[in-house]
């Protein structure tokens, strides 16, 4: 139990656990204590004065030591001679605190009056208009009347850019360095810092390129005021105008909770994505995305996205056509052929399931598999010996080791970057790392081992036994992999080796440890999870179905084609039947993370032209071929999958969507506490156990032997945040960056 520190605040008694800031103790009692340079995933600076509060300690008899008392047996308490800030001063035993006094109430008007010195008039065309905590902390404690002069303002440049997505407002900065501390204590991309003094003090960025950072729309999150701005959302619409849908972001393995802000566009007569923001989930990416996450959301509405069904015909050309037209030839093509299927891994659940279920209950002659191969090589190990239910990386620190190999965890999984990162910074964790280039998370890392390129999987395989025995007197072990420079065999080879590790070290199916597999997308797991254990028919097929397939080398020959997808690529462009699907954020349903929760996202817009979901069309063409299917949802959907999957069981979209208080609370109506991140409405999801947690199931796995180099394999670029694929190849923001990380990763 955690050590407790009782105090009263405005009278009101409240216990809370040492080391605490007044700030936050007075939140535990919703007494909102006004702020603007302290956020509570930052260290306090007390540098904006906005918080002062008055504060007394017991008195103590010099003579006795003890605690003063009067009368009536209650403490008499010495009240300081000045007023303290609330964000650095941390609770102590019997102290007492008033935040409604006099003197209190005139330092928050006095802070007020000298930040509007400065600051301009233009609440009118600002962009934090409506969620601006200077706004409103101005009309609840602020003065009325200014008595300085318009004129005698600091006028400055008003659009200055950072980089290319973020914008300064010189004028508007109130100097409170919370995208300085942000990016310094939590990004650790030293990219922002003050320059000159006084009322001429201002941001600057001195990195190059400019503001060189995957965090950069997190600092216009916690900016309490609108002096940054994002290239995607500036002057776009004004928040009140936006409605606001639970989602999950579906770039990487982390499955970070995000909401999706859309609005009807007079100019277009339809709905679109204005921005994406954080929605808090404290065991997934706390409030903070990625600026991959937060811009690509642009391919929802390109101007290229498939709207109709597409039918080669007899000249040759993909035509448009019916549904009904479309379906049935899919049907009559597949009704006793040799059918080969392959599903991408950014589908979700319930597409998949309904996917395997045509192929294991429905085709008689077919195969279905998960498109990237590699990760499927090796998707049963991580899931077996994947991390503990109940694992919760704020827990992990001071002798818990992790182990990272093969891998980059900022360009594969930014957010677990600055999670685990602050578990080694911040809390003590070790951490050893085996790769064959550098990363950034090289610079935390206690040992560091290099081996040739390519070679991961036979350095694990001779290093079991040795890291085995390392291992076991660490309180938790945590092991973090990567696929790069791998085949399939390989992959496979690595995470057994890696799985081995955990069995002897004896941590497998502990909670905090396990294996935590650097998926290249959201669902990975999930579609894995779905699909039948069968494999792809060897040779040419007479029917090759995919359903949002990116990768080239995973498409079968086949006689017939039939393509589910968003945009007319290349794959698509060679098929004989495309079906036009719908994004995420114009349906329903659950993704699996790379830890194995599972999580429902919503949807946010109607759909585009004819497109439908991919459930809908996979069981259209499955009732054509004497499927008795009657899915009227997602929600039935998952419910059968949840009653056929023992991985699943006892999850529904019910217990999907249940929320729990969050601490800190942020995303409520005192923005200036923790910025515009969203609060969790739409659920914080389930992971479901590892078949390791169960007794009995951790026998050592058959002795590793890596496989011969596959030279081929190790042609592949590594991994990078902003590779070229579909989806950001459509986000005009972040198109530079496509192209500059390409030609990084070409000369790596």
């Amino acid at each position: 139990m955690a050590d407790l520190i009782n105090l009263t605040i405005d009278g009101i008694p409240v216990a809370v656990p040492r080391g605490m800031v007044i700030v936050d103790a007075a939140k535990k009692i919703d007494n909102d204590i006004p702020v603007f340079c302290y956020h509570p995933k930052l260290k306090p600076v007390g540098m904006c004065r906005m918080c002062l509060v008055d504060v007394g300690t017991p008195k103590i008899d010099p003579a006795t030591k003890q605690v003063v008392r009067t009368e009536d047996g209650k403490p008499v308490i010495a009240w300081m001679p000045k007023l303290q800030t609330a964000c650095t001063t941390p609770v102590s035993e019997g102290m007492a605190v008033r935040t409604n006094t006099k003197q209190v109430l005139d330092a928050r008007n006095n802070v007020l009056e000298f930040l509007l010195t400065s600051h301009p008039l233009d609440c009118p065309i600002c962009d934090k208009g409506g969620e601006c905590p200077l706004q409103n902390l101005t009309l609840a404690h602020g003065p009325g009347l200014s008595r300085f002069e318009y004129e005698a303002k600091q006028h400055n440049a008003k659009h200055v850019p950072l980089g290319d997505l973020i914008f300064l407002d010189r004028e508007r900065c109130i100097q409170c360095s919370r995208c300085i501390r942000f990016q310094d204590d939590v990004a650790d991309d030293h990219v922002l810092q003050f320059h000159d003094r006084g009322r001429h003090m201002e941001i600057v960025t001195f990195s190059d390129p400019p503001f060189d950072s995957y965090f950069g729309g997190n600092t216009t999150d916690i900016c309490p005021v609108g002096a940054l701005t994002t290239a995607d959302f500036r002057f776009k619409a004004r928040p009140w105008e936006l409605d606001s849908t639970p989602s999950v972001c579906t770039h990487c393995p982390v499955g970070c909770n995000i909401s999706l802000n859309t609005r009807l566009e007079t100019r277009t007569g339809g709905h679109e994505i204005k921005r994406v923001m954080p929605r808090q989930n404290e065991q997934v990416n706390e409030i903070w995305t990625c600026d991959k996450g937060r811009f690509v959301h642009h391919f929802t509405r390109a101007e290229d996205r498939l709207t109709h069904p597409l039918v080669r015909d007899a000249r040759g050309k993909l035509v448009e056509s019916t549904w009904e037209a479309a379906l049935q030839l899919v049907a009559d093509k597949a009704r006793g052929a040799r059918v080969s299927g392959v599903i991408g891994d950014r589908i979700a659940n319930e597409d998949a399931h309904l996917f395997g279920s045509l192929f294991s209950d429905v085709l008689k002659d077919g195969a279905v598999a998960m498109s990237p191969a590699i990760p499927a090589a090796y998707a049963d190990i991580a899931r077996a010996y994947g991390v503990g239910k109940d694992t919760d990386f704020k827990q992990l620190g001071k002798g818990d080791t992790i182990l990272v190999v093969n891998g980059d965890l900022e360009e594969s999984a930014p957010v677990w970057f600055l999670r685990l990162r602050q578990a080694v910074v911040d809390r003590g964790a070790k951490l050893v790392i085996a790769h064959d280039r550098s990363s950034k998370m090289h610079r935390y890392a206690s040992r560091i081992v290099t081996y040739e390129l390519g070679m991961a999987a036979h350095w694990a395989s001779e290093q079991t036994t040795e890291l085995s025995a390392e291992l076991k007197s660490a309180r938790n072990v945590l092991i973090v992999f990567g696929d790069e420079k791998l085949s399939a065999e390989g992959a496979r080879s690595l995470a057994r080796s890696l799985a081995n590790i955990l069995i002897e070290s004896g941590h497998a199916g502990k909670a905090n440890s396990g294996l935590l597999p650097l998926y290249p997308h959201a669902n990975t797991q999930g579609v894995f999870d779905m699909l039948p254990a069968t494999t792809v028919t060897t040779g040419k097929v007479d029917v090759a179905w995919l359903v949002g397939v990116g990768n080239a080398a995973d498409v079968p020959q086949a006689d017939f084609t039939v393509v589910q997808e968003l945009f007319l690529t290349d794959i698509a462009n060679n098929a004989d039947v495309v079906l036009p699907a719908l994004s995420f954020a114009e349906r329903d349903g659950s993704f699996t993370s790379g830890d194995r929760r599972v999580q429902r996202f919503y949807r946010a817009l109607p759909g585009l032209g004819q497109g439908k979901p991919d459930w809908w069309i996979i069981q259209e063409v499955a009732k054509r071929l004497g499927a008795t299917w009657q899915y009227h949802g997602t929600s039935e959907v998952f419910a059968q999958m949840a009653q056929h999957n023992p991985y699943y069981a006892g999850l529904s979209y019910e217990t999907l969507s249940q929320a729990e208080p969050q601490w800190p609370p942020v995303g409520r109506a005192d923005l200036y506490y923790g910025g515009t991140a969203y609060d969790n409405s739409g659920g914080i999801g389930s992971r479901y156990a590892a078949p390791a947690e169960q007794s009995g199931f951790n026998s050592s796995l058959e002795p590793v032997v890596a496989p011969p180099v596959d030279m081929e394999a190790l042609q592949h670029l590594p991994h990078t945040l902003y590779q070229d694929g579909e989806l950001i190849r459509r986000s005009k923001v972040l198109s530079g960056h496509v192209r500059a990380q390409r030609k990084e990763a070409e000369t790596a």
